[in-house]
């Protein structure tokens, strides 16, 4: 049962756990109607310290589709926060009005730390440059919806691959599937961090490969997952502008690959696909976002153990 339990990362969860959560919102995806009204009386608090779109409102408007309610912020200034409220005494007092919670917040583990102050479920809506374990499910539920499997794939991860909290995820995540390969493809000043390589990669023997040219390799590819170069990430300005533009998806660079390849991105993007691509049949990143609000209807009714 996965009533009660918090989602911190999702390396804590077993597999047949994240298979249950993808089976549910499979079922929703298919027939939401059947599911509206189950979690009426429950209270979503989205407290979002940082900036988000598809994110915060994937979360509100599952919740409401489910048939509850919403309350929370969507910056930290207009919550006592501002007035210098501890991170510990706003969840105690939000533990007081929701029955969940979906927090986002720039410092790395702080939805682990918020957890030992409350007796209500809370999600990891994204912790700084370390976990965004709500995406990958929405990225997991993607892949199995159009590719029909978990396994057997060669994925590809472009761009930002060092601070790139949706590509930690995954790879950790997707590592657990038999007989998956990894392409990463970046920048040396972008490279996958190397706790990534040793501790999840190697250490499970998973066939991985490092490229720095995405036509180099786009051919192989029954996935390629693109990513943005994450301003907010860099201390120095100067090292985001060379670096923002190195990777840029367009129609040319799509004509070499699998027809049956696709492309997501968890969004925002900047310009590292070029609008051209979005014509493509293989372009899937706005069908994600609809499977992102489906997969966290489903993980908070199971959150919340509503039948």
């Amino acid at each position: 049962m996965l009533k009660g339990k918090n989602l911190i990362d999702l390396d804590e969860f077993t597999t047949d756990e994240i298979d249950e959560i993808i089976q549910l919102s499979q079922k929703i995806a298919r027939n939401p109607d059947e599911y509206h009204g189950i979690a009426k009386g429950k209270i979503l608090a989205a407290l979002f310290y940082e900036p988000s779109t598809r994110t915060r409102l994937s979360f509100e408007a599952a919740m409401l589709r489910l048939g509850g309610q919403v309350i929370g912020f969507s910056n930290p200034s207009a919550s006592s926060v501002s007035k210098g409220e501890s991170l510990s005494d706003t969840l105690r007092t939000v533990n007081a009005y929701a029955d969940i919670i979906a927090m986002r917040h720039p410092k790395e583990g702080a939805p682990r730390v918020g957890a030992k102050y409350i007796d209500i479920p809370i999600i990891n809506a994204g912790d700084g440059g370390h976990q965004h374990p709500t995406q990958t499910l929405t990225d997991i539920l993607t892949i199995t919806s159009v590719k029909k499997r978990l396994s057997g794939l060669t994925i590809g991860l472009c761009g930002d691959l060092k601070f790139g909290r949706t590509v930690h995820s995954l790879i950790k995540t997707l590592s657990r599937y038999p007989e998956n390969k990894f392409i990463l493809v970046s920048p040396q000043e972008l490279k996958i961090p190397q706790y990534i390589k040793s501790q999840v990669l190697q250490k499970k023997n998973i066939e991985f490969a490092e490229a720095e040219k995405l036509e180099d390799v786009i051919q192989d590819m029954d996935i390629l997952y693109m990513t943005r170069v994450q301003r907010e990430r860099f201390f120095n300005e100067e090292d985001y502008i060379r670096l923002k533009d190195s990777y840029i998806l367009d129609k040319q660079k799509m004509s070499l690959a699998k027809d049956d390849m696709i492309v997501l991105h968890p969004l925002p993007r900047v310009n590292e696909i070029a609008y051209e691509v979005d014509e493509d049949s293989r372009a899937l990143y706005f069908d994600q976002v609809k499977y992102g609000m489906y997969v966290r209807m489903g993980l908070m009714a199971k959150l919340l153990g509503v039948k």
